[in-house]
């Protein structure tokens, strides 16, 4: 399987691909903080995904690449939340993109728990 398939990385794409979307009409004069953290912190989810998955063999370096996309999926949420007290964007599209990243936690914790479901042998563990 190739971990494009993974329904985490799949969602994870999916919510980086909206906000970057959603971030194209913030203000000129965050397009280096506000702007490129959010963009760059949804990304590295998906990035980190990727590299755990190619990690398999070793269960320690999958979970630490895991936990390094969840703490990327954790920081974004702070910088949806900025947007969002910035008045960058609606309450509504807050609330959809943060439950959507709670989501996408919930789906890489599940990796976390259960990396024998995903490729790495039951030894390694």
């Amino acid at each position: 399987m190739d971990f494009k398939k993974l329904l985490a990385y799949q969602k994870a794409f999916e919510l980086s691909m909206e906000i970057f979307e959603i971030s194209k009409s913030f203000p000129k004069n965050e397009t280096y903080s506000l702007t490129d953290q959010i963009r760059r912190s949804s990304r590295s989810v998906c990035a980190n995904m990727a590299e755990a998955y190619r990690k398999r063999d070793y269960v320690k370096h999958f979970i630490s690449k895991l936990t390094d996309a969840d703490s990327e999926n954790s920081e974004t949420q702070v910088w949806i939340d900025f947007s969002f007290n910035c008045k960058y964007i609606s309450e509504e599209t807050q609330d959809n993109l943060i439950n959507r990243s709670l989501e996408v936690g919930k789906l890489i914790n599940f990796m976390i728990l259960n990396p024998e479901k995903f490729g790495v042998k039951i030894s390694n563990i």
